[in-house]
């Protein structure tokens, strides 16, 4: 389970990098493929929604098992389903096109990279507030249990070595 949870954290993570980085900046040519050949567009997004299925379900595992470890009750349920919903990462709506970008002048492209952030911000202060709420309906052996279940990935950035090979081994 904790290699569950440890992989949903990652993948949090990279999702929510590669949303706000990856996608905004992402090449509109073809990226090479395994063996050297270019993936067309579909092919890519193929690719992606695979891994994002993968993701959404190793999700719902983690939060499954979490769940469980909880023991919430009915009462609970609401703050519960609040908080999930708030931490479902949030997918941008379109790829920025790349030639677009190219034609904007650096302070532009600043702005849409602050955009960018803020709108990154603004989901981290939602999902905030509904941990909030959820972990204030705990009890104190609940919230003991949920901070045993979350403290992990705090840690796991400040490893020696840092880089993800450090991450994906813990």
């Amino acid at each position: 389970m904790n290699t569950i949870r440890k992989s949903l954290i990652i993948g949090m993570a990279v999702l929510s990098l590669g949303a706000v980085g990856g996608s905004a900046f992402a090449a509109d040519t073809p990226a090479p493929g395994r063996h050297g050949q270019a993936l067309t567009q579909e092919q890519r997004a193929a690719r992606a929604a695979e891994r994002q299925a993968t993701f959404k379900e190793m999700m719902a595992r983690h939060q499954a098992a979490l769940h469980d470890k909880l023991k919430l009750t009915a009462a609970q349920e609401p703050a519960w389903n609040a908080f999930v919903a708030a931490s479902a990462p949030k997918l941008p709506a379109a790829r920025a096109d790349r030639a677009a970008l190219a034609q904007l002048s650096a302070p532009e492209r600043a702005e849409r990279r602050l955009e960018m952030h803020k709108q990154m911000i603004a989901q981290h202060e939602t999902r905030l507030a509904a941990l909030k709420t959820f972990y204030a309906q705990l009890t104190p052996e609940q919230q003991k249990t949920f901070d045993q279940a979350t403290q992990r990935h705090h840690r796991r950035g400040h490893r020696p070595g840092g880089g993800h090979g450090a991450m994906h081994h813990s």
